[in-house]
This record gives structure tokens, C-alpha cells and sequence, in this order.
């Protein structure tokens, strides 16, 4: 699946540390092969992996559950993903302290916070593009991580494709000992191009060009920074563009997440040329991911019937109905933001809050010094609940290689 090219690393002179970090040396740099018109061949026993994944993914997204709102199921997915996706790449945050920089963003002064922020942001451009165009381009891509930077203090790394050497692990000073080195820079932008023509296919099983793509784009590491997660939202570009993610996004960073280990020995395993493990290490993730999506849409239509019991079975249209279908989408929310959203008046918005509270439905907390809000009762915990059964999926839900047959 490439090949390796050997380069020269000028040492710096003046820089700090010993003899090694100023020498200069030879180094190897992985140049993975083109993608775009390259045919896959799928084992029997991969291929069924990926069609099970496969059918998973349709019935989360095909098979409505009760709740009383769908977009706001797809919010609280997308988010989960977006977690999941940062939490690889060491960017740790509970929902709830994540809710409350969405809420008030310019109060939070949470660097994490407004990294994985932009990370929704990045995830949700990545979908709105495979939603609304007919192709996707290398520039669609580098859109994407914009994104994911513009509003953070790395804006200057924002739609940046690299012009430097990288590389993954060892030393900062240098490719020296490092586990991966990314082809030179003046391969990138054929790679890119490549990449996104291989976007535009639809001639495999959409999963395995997900695993595909992920694995490529990885390989390529076109930026300085960004990169695992915008690798993980072409994931969603493609399942979205096939037409298999029609409205949900499963989950599948927050299992991979929880495996590392398989995570990147398949990665390692597609660079070396064994690109059906891959396939069948991701669409393992992939089948664990919507499972456990379609599970937690059950458990959130059970919570918001539980919302609606308290709140004495408020009829149909009334803006307290309206509000328990939208909670799973704004999880902490003020008068303002529930007037928006039930498009009443501000001070029916104030009155259904009130009775909210007062039947356990919310919760009234403090945001930042002076942000009055309320939070939907019981739904983080739901939300950690999920999350730790995504992490730590039990026996053959785990990813990993399809067991032998």
C-alpha cells in the first residue's frame, strides 16, 4: 500500500539538548499509494462483518425510536461522536461541563471546551457538505478542518495544509525514532486530490470505504494538528454521501476510543497492505457503535416519558410538551433560549420553566458568575452511562478482528 522514501533531517544547530537533537540524519517517510481507482478484495468472512455493521447502521437510522423529537436524537449523537473523536486524541470533558461552555461559550475559559466545540462544529460541517454536494474536493476537506480551528486559540492552524515534514511519536526535535512518519509535503496535495476522488465512489460496501478513507487520509496527515479528527469525520462524509446515515451519526469514535490498541494496529495493519483487517477491525467499531446507539434512543424516550409523567401529561402543542421533546438537544438552557426554541412569548417560556422545575423535569443551576439556567434532570447521567458502555463494550462487541471461521 506505498512505499518508503528515504530523506535527509538537517539538524538544527542552536537548538537545545544534546549532540543528537543539532545532528542531522537519514530518515524514512511512509508515501501510501494512490486510492482513487484502486480495487479491494474482501474476504468471505470480512465482507459478512461488514454487512452486519451494515445493517446496524440502516436500522438506527431507519427504524425511528419513541422520542419525542428526532433532530434532537441526532444532536445528542453527533455530540457523542464528537466526544468520542477528541477523547482519542487526549481531550477529556464530561457532558456536562461541555454543555455549560455551549450554553455560554464567552464565560467557560475552558481550552478543552472549545476545542471539542469546535469539533462539533467541524463534525457537523463535514455532514452539511455530504448532504449537499453532489461531489467532494481536496478543498472540501481542508474546509473541514477550518472548521474544526477557526474559532479556537490554533485559529492560525485553521484550512493550514502543511508545508514541513511531521511525524507521530518520538522526539519533538526531529523524525528521529519516531513510530510513523507521514509521506514529505510535496506529496500531499496529490494525495488529497486522490483522496477525494475515492470519496466520490460508490462502487464498495460504504463501510469499508469509510475504513478506507479514514485509514488513507491518517496516513497522508496533511496538517499540522487535527488531524485524527477530521480523519474521523470523512468517516461520516461517506456513510452520510451513501446514503446509510441518513439522520444518526453512530457513535464509532467512542468505541475506538475505548480500544486504542485495535484502533491503531489497524491502521498499521492497512498501511502494510492489509486493508480487509482494517475493514474488519472498523466495521466491528461500527456494528458496537450503532447498537449502542439504538439502545440509548430507547433510553432516551424512556427518560423523556418519565419528564412527561411528571409534568402531569401536558397536552399535545403546549410549549411544555414542546420543551421535554427538545431537552436531549439543549441539556442546560435559559428562559431566552426556551423561548426560542418553543416559539412562545418570553414570559410563557419563563412560566413552563417554572413548572418544569417544579416537577423535577429541571433543575435551576449557576453557569459562569452571573448565567441563571436550568438543566434537563437525569440526562447526564444518562449520557455518562452511554458513554462508558461505548468505552468498554462487553465481549464480541468489542473491535477488534471478525473471530476466525
Amino acid at each position: 500500500m506505498g512505499r518508503l522514501e528515504k530523506r535527509r533531517w538537517t539538524g538544527d544547530l542552536n537548538a537545545y539538548g544534546g549532540r543528537k537533537s543539532r545532528s542531522s540524519y537519514e530518515y524514512h517517510a511512509f508515501v501510501p499509494d494512490p486510492i482513487a481507482d484502486l480495487s479491494f478484495d474482501l474476504p468471505a468472512d470480512i465482507a459478512e462483518v461488514l454487512t452486519e455493521a451494515d445493517r446496524a447502521v440502516v436500522s438506527l437510522n431507519e427504524t425511528p425510536p419513541a422520542i419525542q423529537n428526532l433532530e434532537a436524537l441526532a444532536r445528542q449523537l453527533l455530540r457523542a461522536e464528537s466526544v468520542g473523536s477528541s477523547r482519542i486524541e487526549g481531550l477529556e470533558l464530561s457532558h456536562r461541563r461541555l454543555a455549560r461552555a455551549a450554553f455560554a461559550p464567552k464565560h467557560a475559559q475552558d481550552v478543552t471546551a472549545e476545542s471539542i466545540l469546535g469539533n462539533i462544529r467541524a463534525m457537523e460541517h463535514a455532514i452539511e457538505l455530504a448532504t449537499t454536494r453532489s461531489s467532494f474536493t481536496d478543498a472540501d476537506i481542508i474546509e473541514i478542518h477550518r472548521e474544526l480551528f477557526l474559532a479556537t486559540r490554533d485559529r492560525h492552524l485553521a484550512g493550514v495544509v502543511r508545508d514541513v515534514q511531521n511525524w507521530i511519536g518520538g522526539v519533538s526535535d526531529g523524525p528521529r525514532g519516531a513510530e510513523f512518519v507521514p509521506p514529505p509535503p510535496e506529496e500531499v496535495d496529490v494525495l488529497l486530490k486522490d483522496l477525494s476522488e475515492f470519496l466520490t465512489r460508490d462502487d464498495l460496501p460504504p463501510i469499508a470505504q469509510a475504513a478506507i478513507a479514514h485509514a488513507q487520509f491518517e496516513t497522508i496527515h496533511p496538517f499540522a494538528d487535527g488531524n485524527g479528527r477530521v480523519g474521523r469525520c470523512l468517516i461520516h462524509v461517506v456513510l452520510r454521501r451513501r446514503g446509510i446515515a441518513k439522520r444518526y451519526v453512530p457513535p464509532i469514535s467512542l468505541v475506538l476510543a475505548g480500544n486504542s490498541k485495535a484502533y491503531v494496529g489497524g491502521l498499521n495493519d492497512f498501511r502494510a497492505g492489509r486493508s480487509a483487517e482494517w475493514c474488519g477491525t472498523f466495521a466491528a467499531a461500527v456494528r458496537t457503535a450503532a447498537i449502542g446507539a439504538s439502545t440509548f434512543a430507547e433510553r432516551i424516550a424512556h427518560l423523556q416519558a418519565s419528564w412527561l409523567a411528571r409534568a402531569g401529561n401536558p397536552r399535545e402543542g403546549s410549549a411544555a410538551r414542546k420543551l421535554v421533546a427538545l431537552l436531549p438537544a439543549h441539556p442546560i438552557l435559559d428562559v431566552n433560549t426556551a423561548e426560542e426554541i418553543t416559539a412562545v412569548s418570553n414570559q410563557a417560556a419563563r412560566l413552563t420553566m417554572i413548572r418544569l422545575e417544579e416537577s423535577g423535569v429541571l433543575k435551576r443551576v449557576n453557569v459562569g458568575k452571573r448565567n441563571r439556567a436550568w438543566e434537563a434532570a437525569g440526562l447526564f447521567d444518562l449520557l455518562n452511562e452511554f458513554e462508558r458502555n461505548m468505552v468498554t463494550p462487553n465481549g464480541s462487541n468489542r473491535p477488534g478482528r471478525p473471530a476466525p471461521r
